[in-house]
């Protein structure tokens, strides 16, 4: 019952966060996405996953799971994922954003079993492009450049990218 209801707590506290969310965008520009976009989206997000969990959760109540439906959560990669997180969000500021996100999605990548390097390298580099286009051209959101010379680089590819 409790594998039914958590899920269920969490499109709750979804539905409250954003109603806590409505004000965020009163300092926003004309045209321009306000500062509450972004934590909005990734609460709906969150709201569409805990939804899903509780579909799957209660669709399986009481009967017995189809093998692999599922699994134990492996408490040595949940450890390494959290790591993963907190590392990306200290070296960020020091190494840029860019350099830093085609570092963790490769690393996370790993982690979740990914083997192919030609598979971890391409998501790793087209999903950082697609994010830097997203966050710089579209949203117009500075992240971090680095440092000395991880700055230099990252402008370079800013440039090469004709983010700017």
């Amino acid at each position: 019952m409790t594998r039914v209801l958590a899920p269920l707590a969490g499109v709750v506290l979804v539905i409250a966060l954003l109603a806590g969310a409505r004000g965020l965008d009163d300092v926003a520009r004309e045209g321009q996405l306000g500062p509450g976009f972004w934590p909005r989206l990734v609460l709906a997000g969150l709201g569409l996953a805990c939804l899903a969990k509780f579909f799957t959760e209660w669709r399986y109540a009481g009967a017995r799971a189809p093998r692999g439906a599922l699994e134990e959560i492996s408490r040595p990669r949940l450890a390494a994922g959290i790591a993963l997180i907190t590392l990306y969000v200290l070296a960020a500021p020091w190494l840029g954003w860019a350099l830093t996100t085609v570092a963790f999605i490769a690393a996370f990548m790993v982690l979740a079993g990914a083997r192919s390097p030609v598979s971890i390298v391409a998501n790793a580099l087209a999903g950082t492009a697609v994010l830097l286009y997203t966050f710089v051209k579209l949203v117009y959101l500075p992240l971090p450049k680095g440092e000395g010379p991880f700055e230099t680089a990252t402008l370079a590819l800013y440039r090469a990218l004709r983010l700017f």
